[in-house]
């Protein structure tokens, strides 16, 4: 008896305690789960995330803009080059030859304008001849005309006088209308702004721009990359040398699902993680605009969803994530690296698809810009030298 009575208090304390651990499990499920709720309807329903994106950036492209042979290459791929940098080089003897070329051709157009300015002078002169030479045979008529009547003078005589006379006219009008025609062609414009000189000094200076554009400079600083010119080739203008990528200027594209736009507006912060670095570094950017369709709208083979055997497929629509540029600084991306973006929709104030054109030039260039004013000084010295 006493062995029952000492084991009975155990075994109802056990069952006692086991309820009550599971009552504490249960209640921890439950704060767990009101936990998770709150946080999900406070914070997750706040949130657009997706693991589909990507760096994006501009890659600029750097062509000629003249016809020549390769001479040199300033640098390589991986290299990094700033603005008005000479990354490529022409051989420079064809266009050297045309701005000899079109040097002379200046000169000799200024000097056959100098002698159609010098006509209408000689054909002024030539007019005061003619003039006079009609007055002498008007006179020489006069005289010989009465002389005729008393048969002083043979009516054929007067008849050649007659005939002088109207030659004379003749050769007057022939002689104003080329005094004319002379004045037509430099009238009312001094002779180095003739129509002609300026066209050939218009050539002139492109000659000189051409010479000057053998050295193919860095429109932007960034790093080569995709060089496909070789030293020795020959170029045409517009032939793609190389690929520059200024990794100051890169964005995000976020491909969000269509189901998953519907709170996302211009102008929400984002915060974006690449795996490059993984989840030690954070990047905090904002919207700025998302795509007018779809990747597969504008993609090369568009799919055709009138077809009979027709699956629906969820479409993704590209949102465009603007970066800092003091994180992009610390932390260096390459285009085409692999993020994931989450996107604040607590805002949605915004627009929808993007903000207005901007003002002013998005982006600019200084390093193509060449000294015209210099190869017109030149041009002008030229001009010049032949005008006397």
């Amino acid at each position: 008896m006493s062995e029952a009575n000492t084991s009975s208090p155990v075994t109802t304390a056990r069952p006692g305690k086991r309820k009550a651990m599971l009552a504490a499990i249960t209640g921890a499920f439950v704060v767990a789960g009101l936990a998770y709720g709150a946080y999900y309807v406070l914070v997750l329903s706040k949130i657009q995330e997706t693991d589909n994106a990507y760096v994006g950036g501009n890659l600029v492209t750097l062509s000629s803009q003249v016809a020549g042979n390769v001479e040199s290459i300033g640098a390589d791929e991986t290299q990094l080059v700033q603005a008005g940098a000479e990354l490529v080089r022409l051989d420079p003897a064809d266009a050297d030859v045309a701005l000899r070329q079109a040097e002379a051709k200046l000169g000799s157009t200024v000097r056959q304008e100098r002698q159609r300015y010098s006509d209408v002078g000689q054909y002024d002169a030539l007019v005061t001849q003619r003039r006079l030479a009609v007055e002498t045979a008007t006179q020489d008529l006069s005289r010989r005309a009465p002389l005729a009547g008393d048969n002083t003078v043979s009516g054929e005589e007067v008849e050649h006088a007659r005939r002088a006379v109207a030659d004379a006219k003749a050769a007057l009008d022939i002689a104003l209308k080329q005094a004319e025609a002379a004045r037509a062609g430099v009238a009312g414009v001094a002779l180095a702004e003739h129509p002609a000189v300026q066209a050939a000094r218009a050539d002139y200076v492109a000659a000189w721009l051409a010479s000057r554009r053998n050295a193919i400079v860095a429109p932007v600083s960034g790093y080569v990359a995709k060089r496909a010119v070789q030293v020795g080739a020959h170029v045409t203008p517009g032939t793609a040398l190389l690929s520059i990528v200024p990794l100051e200027q890169l964005w995000v594209d976020a491909n969000f699902k269509e189901s998953e736009l519907r709170d996302i507006r211009v102008g929400q912060p984002a915060r974006i993680e690449a795996d490059l670095y993984g989840d030690k570094v954070a990047y905090h950017g904002k919207v700025v605009g998302m795509s007018a369709g779809t990747g597969s709208a504008f993609s090369l083979l568009p799919a055709q969803n009138a077809s009979g055997n027709w699956i629906k497929v969820v479409q993704r629509v590209p949102v465009r994530i603007a970066l800092d540029a003091q994180e992009l600084r610390a932390h260096p991306l390459r285009i085409g690296l692999s993020t994931t973006v989450k996107v604040d929709i607590s805002n949605t104030n915004g627009p929808t698809l993007g903000a207005p054109m901007p003002t002013r030039p998005l982006y600019t260039t200084a390093a193509l810009n060449q000294p015209v004013a210099q190869a017109g000084t030149a041009a002008d010295a030229i001009v010049a030298r032949n005008l006397h």
